[in-house]
């Protein structure tokens, strides 16, 4: 069985950093592209931050590219979301997502209408003024 369970989320002022934590299970990175989505109340999912070892890349939206570094440890089966520069805009539910190499990876994840094969319960993360 596939689980995804996120942490680390808590609030933080601008400009400041978190670093948010998903532990999985039930499936190997080599199997699976892993990353992270959020959504914000009252707008479409957005897709973040994706890595596939199928082609052993890691892709960003331009929304967080420069300020979020997405990392594995693929010994603990865990995925890390360092974020830097936070801004009121990132106030989001960030969720732990994976999809399957074979039926796509990456290629979707930033589609706001193509849900990920794989998702687990968010950590909040707001960000203050």
């Amino acid at each position: 069985e596939v689980q995804l369970q996120a942490s680390g989320g808590g609030l933080v002022q601008a400009g400041g950093s978190l670093r948010l934590s998903c532990a999985a299970s039930g499936f190997t990175f080599d199997d699976y592209a892993i990353g992270w989505f959020r959504q914000a109340p009252g707008k479409e999912r957005e897709g973040i931050s994706c890595f596939s070892s199928g082609d052993n890349s890691t892709y960003y939206a331009d929304s967080v590219k420069g300020r979020f570094t997405l990392s594995s440890d693929n010994a603990k089966n865990t995925v890390y979301l360092q974020m830097s520069g936070l801004e009121p805009e990132d106030t989001a539910v960030y969720y732990c997502a994976a999809d399957e190499i074979l039926l796509g990876g990456c290629q979707e994840w930033f589609n706001p209408k193509v849900p990920n094969d794989y998702w687990g319960q968010g950590t909040l993360v707001t960000v203050s003024s």
